[in-house]
Order: structure tokens, then sequence, then C-alpha cells
């Protein structure tokens, strides 16, 4: 009774044994293939990584610029554009800036997937944006306030009309020409001519109504356009 529990336990113990055999005679056998094989890809691994270095240092100056250009904002496609290499490679190349700078990735339907990164002068626009348009304190109403807040006589209406106007123009005019020194005027100071927040012109700049949105709230009723090329904006001339 006891010799067929061992009699099984001896042929598993054999069906084991010869698989195991053959994989040790073939280790033995091949194992400098085997080796040579493993110490080639890991060569190779790091040849990839070599060069993958080297191509990351050639386009970080094209990199950089487009972070200045486009206000931190990149999309795979802009850098595939601006560098002419495949769209897989430009991806690739963000996911690893995003990651070593710490950029927001935001997945939309338009545009796709888009890489944010802060610099400074980003930063600076956002800190600007968050300070709130200061406004004066009203101010109590004095009898000579009083006085001035009476109906006019026919005389001193007439008197206004043609003297109030042309100081107006006069002083809104210089004015105009003391902020456009250099015939252009940058994000943070058109938001405090129109008394609206730097983020506001931010999201509207690229707007086809930016022009009409801003003449309602320029104080001259000048339409103001933002030029891509210098991230400027100019008053619009009007036509006739």
């Amino acid at each position: 009774m006891s010799e067929k529990p061992i009699e099984g336990n001896g042929k598993a113990f054999l069906v084991l044994l010869l698989p195991i055999s053959f994989l040790i005679i073939f280790l033995v056998a091949t194992w400098r293939i085997l080796l040579a094989v493993i110490v080639l890809v890991i060569a190779f691994k790091l040849w990839q990584e070599y060069q993958w270095q080297q191509w990351t240092v050639r386009v970080n100056p094209i990199f950089h610029q487009l972070v200045r250009e486009n206000q931190g904002r990149l999309t795979p496609m802009d850098l595939a554009i601006k560098g002419n290499f495949p769209g897989t490679t430009a991806k690739r190349y963000l996911d690893s800036k995003a990651s070593e700078f710490g950029a927001s990735i935001v997945n939309s339907e338009d545009a796709g997937q888009s890489y944010y990164f802060i610099t400074a002068s980003i930063l600076g626009n956002i800190l600007d944006s968050s300070e709130p348009v200061k406004e004066l304190p009203a101010q109590p109403v004095t009898k000579t306030a009083r006085s001035l807040l009476a109906p006019p006589t026919p005389q001193e209406e007439e008197i206004e009309t043609e003297s109030l106007p042309q100081q107006t123009h006069e002083e809104a005019k210089l004015s105009l020409e003391k902020q456009l020194i250099f015939g252009s005027l940058i994000q943070s100071e058109l938001a405090k001519r129109l008394n609206v927040y730097s983020s506001t012109v931010y999201k509207r700049r690229n707007d086809p109504e930016f022009p009409e949105w801003s003449r309602s709230k320029d104080p001259d009723n000048i339409a103001w356009s933002y030029s891509e090329k210098t991230k400027e904006f100019f008053p619009v001339e009007e036509e006739g």
C-alpha cells in the first residue's frame, strides 16, 4: 500500500527535473551569447539617452523663445512647427519639461493638450491682475459743490458748452500722447487705462470684438488692437 504513493512522487519529481535540467544545460551552453545580448541592449539604451540629451540641448533655445512669445502657453503643434520635427517627439520633450519645471497640462477640445509654464514676467502680470482697481473715496458735498450742482443759467450753460469740451479733449490728448511714448501700450498699461484687471485684457486680447469692447471702456472712446508679433496694444485708426 505504501509503495504506490512513493512511486507517484518519484514520477512527479522526474517530470519537474527534466525541464530544469534542460534549462540549466541551455544556460551553460549559451550564457556568453545571452550576456552579450544584455550588454548590447544596455549600451543601446544608454546611446539613445545620450542622443536625446544632445538633441534637447539644441531644442532648448527654441523652447525658451516660444515660452516668451506665447506667454508661457505651448502645445506640441507649436513646438513641432517651430522646430520642424515630429509631433510625438515634441510631446515627449514637453512632457519632460513639464515634469522638470512643474508646468500645468490642460486638455481642451479646441486646442488639444496645452502646457502652461509660469515665468517671472507672467507671474508679475498675474500679481498685477490680482490687485483690485482702486476707487476714489466718496467726498462729502460742500456748500461750494452744492452751488455748482444748481442748474446753470442760460449764459453760463453757453460758456460751458464752448469751453469745457475743448479743455477736456486737450487734456485727454496730452495724456494719451504721454502714454504712447513708443506708439503702443503694454497689457498692464492698457488695463489701467480701461480701468479693468490685467487678466481681463489678457483673456479678451485675441477676441475679434476686442476693439469695440476696448472702445466702450476707453475714456477717449479709442479702439485698441493687439499685435501677436510685438505683444503690445495699438490704437485703431479710424477710417475716413
